[in-house]
């Protein structure tokens, strides 16, 4: 087709001035213009019926003068355009955009549109997301308190060579952002080395989540570490749940007991490990999380490794630097230094300052503390809640300490801990209910115990 023939067919509307004015005017949304000062040099007819007012007496006018919470000057000042901002107008709610014009890299004027149809509706998603966004806060800083750290560097306790020795090496975990694995037997404190490292280091702003692995069942770890979408198991959360790693990011997860980790999460541990990111349990959206790992285990994984139960590629990253804790027994000039520490913060509140006799504290260094420091914390408990005299003496210590207790059970090498304390704490009911002649009441009151809690324990224990 000739471009003259069609070009005969199709009549243009002259676009003029007047032209570009009724399209503005006519436009069911605010359209105000001013200058880069915020003097006001076009307001269309719209915005104009709906503020009651004449277009020609406001031009020139500053624009806070029409409008009192007026922005264009400050679009205009910083050059930043503002996009779906919520706007309060004659106790309504409206959404305007502002847009900074430019003349090369001059700013020249600044563009206002309000948005009245539909502004309710986008209005109330607006007041939903400052809602949302002050929830966030508050959440961010809940988290904060949550996943926060109690311990810091002060809190360890100890001045033997080997304490001072792990607190050199800890304190240079601290600049850097390397894996770390503490080992050491159980109540060494693994977890207040770990806070301490976090709480020194860049991240401290940021959360210290914990992870038990020996607590969490099988079949729900990739769900706790990894998160979850809604739907994705019987049982989950509808809305989905961010994982441990998720909600560690920009902060140091902790993985206690990750000798317990199972076989089969290893790999995914890995690889999250390496990358840095993974997927929600039914997701398909990888997920990035900025986080530095310390783990912890009372197990020998080099051992583990050997017969099979933990991956040796998984073991060597976690191993970079590698704190071990030496056990309570091996560190005896700590024992009295710990103790004293238990006394003072147990006993806050009490009016009598608590001592303990020389005979009592050589009773401490002597025992073996299978359980460590939490074990010696337990004794200062138990001694300061049977709330005796000013003076600790060897008799407010808990039978099992007792020289002819130790006799009788030694330090119990070749049995667990747990068979060990079973046996010392029937001995010590046995001990008590023979010095107040089987009555109850009275032996309950020199082992520090309610007499219900000392039924509990004869029933258990087979003590008749």
């Amino acid at each position: 087709m000739d471009i003259t023939k069609r070009q005969s067919h199709t009549v243009l509307p002259q676009l003029t001035e007047g032209f570009y004015k009724a399209l503005l005017d006519n436009m069911q949304i605010g359209v105000i213009v001013s200058d880069a000062a915020g003097h006001i040099v076009y307001l269309n007819e719209t915005y104009a019926r709906f503020l009651g007012i004449d277009v020609v007496a406001q031009i020139g006018r500053h624009a806070t003068e029409v409008v009192k919470n007026s922005r264009l000057h400050i679009v205009a000042q910083t050059g930043q355009k503002e996009i779906n901002y919520p706007h309060e107008f004659k106790d309504k709610s409206f959404v305007v955009h502002r847009v900074p014009i430019r003349e090369g890299d001059t700013i020249v004027a600044v563009l206002g549109l309000v948005l009245f149809s539909g502004a309710d509706i986008v209005k109330r998603l607006a007041t939903q997301l400052s809602h949302l966004q002050a929830k966030l806060q508050m959440y961010e800083s809940e988290l904060q308190t949550l996943h926060g750290t109690r311990y810091t560097f002060d809190s360890i306790v100890g001045a033997s060579a080997a304490m001072n020795r792990l607190k050199e090496e800890a304190l240079r975990a601290t600049v850097n952002d390397f894996p770390v694995l503490i080992t050491g037997e159980s109540g060494t404190g693994k977890e207040m080395i770990a806070q301490a490292i976090h709480a020194d280091g860049a991240r401290r702003a940021y959360p210290f989540v914990r992870v038990n692995c020996a607590a969490i069942p099988r079949e729900l770890f990739e769900a706790e570490l990894f998160g979850y979408e809604r739907g994705a198991f019987t049982g989950a959360d509808r809305r989905g749940k961010a994982g441990k790693f998720e909600l560690a990011n920009k902060g140091t997860i902790f993985l206690d007991e990750i000798g317990d980790l199972p076989l089969e999460t290893q790999p995914k541990l890995l690889r999250v490990l390496e990358m840095k990111e993974f997927e929600r349990v039914g997701g398909n959206q990888l997920i990035h999380s900025n986080f530095r790992i310390v783990a912890a285990t009372n197990q020998n994984l080099e051992q583990k490794v050997t017969n099979g139960s933990f991956r040796a590629d998984l073991f060597y990253r976690l191993n970079v630097i590698a704190l071990e804790l030496p056990p309570l027994r091996e560190r005896k000039e700590d024992i009295i230094t710990l103790a004293r520490h238990f006394i003072r913060c147990s006993a806050t509140g009490m009016t009598t300052e608590k001592l303990m006799d020389h005979a009592a504290e050589q009773l401490l260094i002597d025992h073996h503390w299978p359980g460590n420091a939490r074990e010696l914390r337990n004794v200062i408990e138990r001694v300061l809640v049977a709330d005796g005299g000013r003076l600790i003496t060897i008799d407010d210590l808990p039978f099992y300490l007792q020289p002819q207790v130790q006799k009788k059970f030694g330090t119990r090498k070749t049995s667990t801990l747990k068979e060990y304390l079973r046996a010392a704490e029937a001995h010590a009911i046995q001990e008590a209910l023979t010095e107040a002649d089987n009555n109850k009441s009275q032996a309950a009151r020199r082992l520090g115990i309610h007499r219900t809690l000392l039924y509990q324990k004869m029933k258990k224990l087979g003590i008749k």
